[in-house]
C-alpha cells in the first residue's frame, strides 16, 4: 500500500512539473509507458479548460440582497451584504468571501466553486459562521438558460442531523447580475427557502 501511495504521489508531482522537464525525464527512460500514461491523465485532470474560463466571469466584487423564507405563512426576511469572488490555484477554482448580517448579528461565509475535469461535474462548497460543518454539492450547466444546477444534502440541526435534499440554482442574467436560488425538500415537498441577488460593484 505504501509503495502504491508513493508511486501516485510521484506521478502527481511529475504532472506538476513543466512539460520540458517531463519530456526530459521521459527521454531519459525514467518513466515506463504506464507511468507516462498516468502522468498524462494527471496533466489532463489539472489543466484549466473552457469551463474554468466560463466560471471566471463570476470573479469580482458584488453587492447582494438576500431573501429568506423561514415560514411559508410569514413574509420573507431580507438582508443585504457583499461578496468577493477571486481566482485561486492558477485559475482552477473560485473562492467567495461573503459578509452580511443574520438576525442582527454579523455573518460571514466562505465558499468555493469549480469544475472537476475528472468527474465532468461542477462543484460548490460552503462554510459559514452559522455552522461548524461544510456543505458540498455537484451539478451541471445548461447553456440554453445560462444556469448552473447543483444537488446536495444538508444535515439539519433541528432534526438531529437528518439529511435534507437541497437543490441550488445559479442563473447568470448578464455580466453584472446573477441570481442564486436554494430549494429544500421536506416531507416529500420541495420549497424555495432562499434567494440571493448579486449585482456587480462598478
Amino acid at each position: 500500500m505504501k509503495i502504491a501511495q508513493i508511486s501516485l504521489l510521484t506521478l502527481a508531482l511529475l504532472a506538476a512539473l513543466p512539460l520540458a522537464a517531463q519530456d526530459k525525464a521521459a527521454k531519459a527512460g525514467q518513466l515506463s509507458p504506464e507511468q507516462q500514461a498516468m502522468m498524462q491523465a494527471w496533466e489532463a485532470a489539472a489543466k484549466p479548460g473552457e469551463q474554468h474560463k466560463q466560471l471566471a466571469g463570476m470573479v469580482g466584487k458584488w453587492t447582494t440582497k438576500q431573501t429568506m423564507w423561514m415560514d411559508p405563512a410569514a413574509p420573507p426576511l431580507t438582508e443585504t451584504g457583499t461578496a468577493t469572488n477571486t481566482l485561486v490555484l492558477g485559475g482552477r477554482h473560485i473562492r467567495q468571501d461573503f459578509q452580511s448580517k443574520w438576525m442582527g448579528q454579523p455573518f460571514e461565509g466562505v465558499g468555493f466553486i469549480g469544475y472537476d475535469n475528472v468527474t465532468g461535474k461542477y462543484y460548490s462548497t460552503w462554510m459559514d459562521s452559522g455552522s461548524t460543518g461544510m456543505y458540498v454539492s455537484h451539478g451541471d450547466y445548461d447553456a440554453a438558460t445560462k444556469t448552473y444546477t447543483y444537488l446536495g444534502e444538508m444535515a439539519d440541526p433541528a432534526s438531529k442531523g437528518a439529511k435534507i435534499p437541497v437543490r441550488q440554482v445559479v442563473r447568470v442574467v448578464d455580466n453584472d447580475h446573477q441570481v442564486f436560488e436554494m430549494y429544500e425538500t421536506r416531507g416529500g415537498k420541495e420549497a424555495k427557502t432562499m434567494q440571493i441577488d448579486y449585482t456587480r460593484q462598478q
